[in-house]
């Protein structure tokens, strides 16, 4: 990063044209990514840039235009949604994305009322480390039938060129997240799903016809209920997804940790932990009226932030309009459909080794000792129980499944085990603050 660039600040408006360009990379950012998670689920991507961009804007609005924070699909509720598809279609689904919405509001009402450190104290990094890595590596059967098999195929037929597309998407990817510096090392998703495309199409594998015969200004195709549906209430649903939501306030929290840091201002106060994640709520909440995925504050945009110094939540908001535009624009729509599904899975090999990763990350950074008994309990039930498979069935209606199963027990086995530590979230601003003095110096 440039440290003699100029910042624009949190409540700057740029002008036209650079305020154009700087929503574009914003845009860029957070695309690939919020595009895949639809396509893993059967949902529409068309919504999903809508609900987006419209999310986007409300959670702008509950923090008063104080947080520059872009929200896009969370890969977190992707096998929840998959499997609560399955159950009870994708209408099914949004009721109970619906619910994991609400979740989020009583959390923030929680938050208002009591403080923070009730939250950190039964989500510590030990716990929500290990079921993050649940989340990654409990989908990488899915991005590896994806990237090896004919899409549809029963029983599944191994292709050696979709195969092969997929590995160059793969690698496309890699050598962008490698070498490429500046606002392109941001993108490496999107450029490796544009170089992964490119090279289906030369072997013959993509047909543009839909994108020919579509429509220039098209409607998504939205879920609302009382509209194309009648929702209906499902305890399955609710314990396949709300349970969902402890992991994305934990994934919330870091966040805000490292906007602040990036910015300058602590978002946790100003304007509060409990305005940010009653945004996010909202969002998801949006999201699932619309029929899109749940969303989440994206670290891909966050990057833009911290590369350009550009804070600005009018840059945040005009990259949110765009994302509503496109939408709504058929030919995108038609094109994305387009995409093969071996892109998308040379994409999400990366990808989900990434969100697991990022789990083991979150431990060595707080300094987890795994040499420590208790420690190492915790994070071992966790895992075999997400990553195995394991549920519980409380009646034919009423299913816990894997991952919301090992978050409960990761929680209760952080409460009950005797050692635990409690968080104090002030101390992170404490050391920041010691660390920008020190380079200041």
């Amino acid at each position: 990063m440039n440290n003699t660039q100029k910042e624009v600040g949190i409540r700057d408006i740029p002008k036209a044209d650079k305020w154009l360009i700087l929503s574009l990379q914003h845009l860029f950012a957070m695309f690939g990514a919020t595009v895949l998670v639809p396509f893993l689920v059967e949902l529409s991507p068309a919504v999903a840039l809508v609900s987006s961009g419209l999310g986007t804007l409300a959670y702008l609005l509950i923090t008063r235009g104080r947080v520059p924070a872009y929200l896009g699909s969370s890969f977190a509720f992707i096998a929840p949604i998959i499997a609560a598809s399955t159950l009870d279609g994708p209408e099914g689904a949004m009721v109970g994305c619906f619910v994991a919405g609400l979740v989020y509001g009583v959390v923030a009402l929680f938050i208002k009322t009591s403080g923070i450190n009730w939250l950190m104290n039964i989500l510590p990094p030990i716990v929500v480390g290990p079921v993050i890595m649940v989340i990654g590596l409990g989908l990488a059967g899915v991005a590896v039938d994806m990237a090896m098999y004919i899409p549809g195929s029963d029983p599944k037929i191994y292709s050696p060129t979709l195969f092969t597309i997929a590995l160059v998407t793969l690698g496309i990817t890699i050598l962008a997240s490698m070498f490429f510096k500046g606002f392109f090392g941001l993108i490496p998703i999107l450029i490796g799903i544009v170089g992964g495309y490119t090279f289906a199409y030369f072997r013959g594998v993509i047909d543009l016809t839909p994108v020919k015969e579509a429509a220039w200004f098209q409607a998504p195709d939205f879920i609302v209920p009382f509209v194309t549906y009648t929702p209906s209430f499902s305890w399955q649903i609710i314990f396949i997804l709300v349970p969902v939501a402890v992991v994305t306030i934990a994934e919330h929290i870091g966040d805000q940790l490292v906007l602040s840091r990036v910015v300058g201002k602590n978002f946790i106060k100003n304007p509060g932990l409990h305005r940010s994640l009653l945004g996010d709520g909202v969002a998801t909440m949006i999201a699932s009226f619309l029929g899109g995925p749940p969303n989440t504050t994206y670290g891909e945009n966050i990057g833009v932030i911290a590369l350009t110094r550009v804070y600005s939540v009018f840059v945040i908001g005009g990259a949110a309009v765009m994302a509503i535009t496109f939408g709504f624009v058929g030919k995108v729509s038609a094109f994305i459909s387009t995409i093969p599904t071996a892109v998308m899975g040379g994409v999400s090999i990366l990808l989900f080794g990434i969100i697991a990763s990022s789990g083991l990350r979150m431990l060595i950074d707080n300094k987890i000792d795994l040499g420590n008994k208790r420690n190492l309990l915790i994070s071992s039930v966790i895992l075999v129980i997400g990553i195995g498979g394991a549920f519980i069935k409380v009646s034919d209606d009423i299913l816990v499944p894997g991952m919301a199963l090992a978050t409960i027990i990761g929680i209760l086995l952080n409460l009950v085990l005797p050692g635990r530590e409690k968080v104090d979230l002030n101390s992170l601003f404490v050391e920041e603050a010691s660390e920008k003095e020190s380079s200041a110096a």
